[in-house]
């Protein structure tokens, strides 16, 4: 899961950045209103963790602007704003969540969880190509019954690939998808990445078809 963070609080930013990845989650940093709707135009993102009092104004005044750009986008506030009414303003201005500061990152995991469990932001919870199933919901894969150990950034491209299974899914669509704003990319990272995920998969009777100059099908073996 890739998601955007707009929290000026540079130290916050660099824990909860931290935090998320332990938990295979691609943190994009951002720190003002204008930055921040700006990354959503690239439409990679799966959720926004959104902070109230930036330099640019109070966070709220997106929730419109990040509607526009990508329906259904999940939005949860993070603020140190924290009163009844300043979490009333928030729901009612269109956040699907409102967690106060301070906060535990349980908590925070629990929430961004539950607003991506809604039913109207995953079509299928399960996709099943050859014997790999992928659980969207809670971002796992198994082959037939034993689970598949995957990296985080291994987890990320087989989750783009499984959603556009037996469809060419272009280079640059992966490295969106895997690697954050600020990674650096060198020219064969991605496919190093991809080998290895070929190896992983190999037992569950599909393929990564590489497609030369432009990306990748999964698709099961015949």
């Amino acid at each position: 899961m890739r998601i955007l963070l707009v929290e000026d609080e540079l130290g916050m930013a660099k824990a909860l950045t931290a935090a998320l990845a332990r938990h295979d989650i691609l943190v994009d940093h951002v720190s003002t209103l204008a930055m921040a709707a700006e990354a959503v135009l690239s439409g990679v993102h799966a959720a926004v963790i959104l902070d109230r009092k930036l330099p640019d104004g109070d966070g709220l005044s997106l929730i419109p602007v990040l509607r526009r750009s990508q329906v259904g986008l999940p939005i949860i506030v993070l603020s140190a704003l924290g009163t009844p009414d300043d979490r009333v303003a928030g729901l009612d201005n269109g956040a699907d969540d409102y967690l106060a500061k301070p906060f535990s990152v349980d908590e925070l995991l629990a929430r961004i969880r539950a607003v991506m469990r809604r039913p109207t932001l995953v079509e299928d919870q399960i996709v099943s190509v050859g014997k790999l199933r992928f659980n969207l919901n809670e971002r796992a894969a198994v082959i037939g019954e034993e689970p598949l150990t995957l990296t985080r950034r291994e987890l990320l491209a087989l989750e783009l690939l499984v959603r556009r299974s037996g469809r060419t899914v272009a280079r640059a669509a992966l490295e969106e998808a895997v690697y954050g704003f600020d990674d650096e990319i060198a020219s064969n990272t991605l496919d190093a990445h991809i080998s290895r995920l070929r190896r992983k998969i190999a037992p569950a009777n599909v393929e990564i078809h590489g497609i030369r100059g432009v990306g990748y099908l999964l698709r099961a073996i015949q």
